[in-house]
């Protein structure tokens, strides 16, 4: 087992959920059910997939679960693209946020590789 609060993909997973959060709260109220509630849900599922993977008792059950949270970042990457051609983000903060996300991307697939 491993302690999810000591990992680096569970605290860098965790900050990103919070810039959508704050990024989201700039959105149109109509997108309070929509782009909004799906950015945030799916930026809520991978730290907490990645914390529910730890407490397995085994490492190919681990390794799901950071497959189902690398799931949820292509979601994110892909909600994020469509806000960006709705004209709720701009280019310079969709490049940031998809920098990050691909960096969250790469640090989980190296460590889901090293639970194999």
């Amino acid at each position: 087992m491993h302690r999810f609060k000591d990992l680096e993909i569970w605290k860098s997973s965790r900050k990103f959920c919070s810039e959508i959060y704050n990024i989201t709260s700039n959105f149109p109220d109509s997108e309070k059910f929509g782009l909004t509630n799906q950015l945030r849900r799916a930026s809520v599922s991978v730290p907490s997939n990645i914390a529910e993977g730890c407490s397995r008792s085994s490492n190919k059950d681990f390794s799901r679960f950071l497959e189902i949270a690398i799931g949820s970042i292509y979601e994110i990457e892909t909600q994020l693209l469509i806000s960006f051609d709705l004209g709720y983000i701009n280019q310079v903060k969709l490049d940031e946020l998809c920098f990050n996300l691909d960096r969250i991307v790469k640090m989980t697939s190296k460590f889901r590789s090293s639970l194999i």
